[in-house]
């Protein structure tokens, strides 16, 4: 007769037991849940560094049509002018994180608008980027540079002036390719099911202010009034959403196994 030895039992288990596999749902949920804290988390570091980036340290040093006054700022504060900037190239990095948060949180929704969405997103830190060349390309000609030495000061500070509204109009292109991405981010939302619809139309509403903004100052003679800094709000929700309601946050088994909304055609 021929003696069989028993399968070893596995430690703190017991005989004819298997550990049963993750269920896919699970971990998909789990996966969406790091992104909502992620993208949330980033979009607060980002306001707060565009503000003093933008606000504080650009802003603040630039005297709008007095090119002069604005190259003694500058200067006698480039260490802030420096921190500004980095702060904005910063911004573009979170900028890619939140994209790539935004698009596994509502992936579920719909993939190919929740890339488009992305798409928008990472094309507005693209041409950002740009303009904040613009900014470098205006500390230079305030430098010491020998080379500088066959321009006139004047022509220096008018040019370093000129860089700085470059950079300002390449923003606002920008924020038009930005709006468009929060248009289809609150149309995702509203959609969702997990999101609450208000907040998905905070954030087209938001959206549509940048776009509206963007194209009314590209096509304005005189001076433009802001409809973005009225209609925010939507973009700090979110994020405070993300935050608080994304450690939590469940997606039906249905959508998180291909059964995404119909997109209207």
């Amino acid at each position: 007769m021929t003696t069989r030895t028993p399968p070893p039992i596995p430690a703190g288990g017991h005989a004819g037991e298997e550990t049963p596999p993750a269920r896919p749902g699970t971990e998909a949920n789990r996966s969406i849940r790091h992104a909502s804290v992620t993208a949330g988390v980033g979009l607060l570091l980002m306001s707060a560094l565009a503000g003093f980036g933008k606000f504080v340290a650009l802003d603040g040093l630039v005297t709008q049509g007095n090119a002069a006054q604005t190259a003694t700022d500058i200067m006698g504060s480039e260490g802030m002018f420096r921190l500004g900037v980095m702060s904005l190239i910063v911004v573009i990095a979170l900028d890619v994180v939140v994209a790539w948060g935004l698009y596994r949180v509502f992936s579920p929704v719909s993939t190919s608008l929740s890339m488009l969405a992305a798409a928008f997103r990472l094309v507005y830190g693209g041409v950002f980027l740009v303009a904040i060349g613009q900014l470098l390309g205006a500390l230079r000609l305030l430098g010491n540079d020998a080379y500088l030495s066959v321009l006139g000061a004047d022509q220096l500070h008018a040019q370093a002036l000129l860089g700085i509204t470059a950079f300002n109009d390449l923003w606002v292109v920008a924020l038009g390719l930005f709006g468009v991405h929060l248009v289809l981010i609150g149309y995702l939302a509203y959609r969702s099911g997990y999101v609450p619809r208000p907040l998905g139309v905070l954030l087209a509403i938001a959206g549509l202010g940048y776009v509206i903004d963007s194209a009314g100052i590209v096509l304005s003679q005189g001076l433009w009034t802001s409809i973005g800094a009225f209609t925010f709000i939507g973009e700090f929700l979110l994020a405070l959403w993300l935050i608080i309601r994304g450690p939590r946050l469940t997606v039906s088994e249905s959508r998180l196994h291909g059964h995404p909304i119909p997109v209207a055609r």
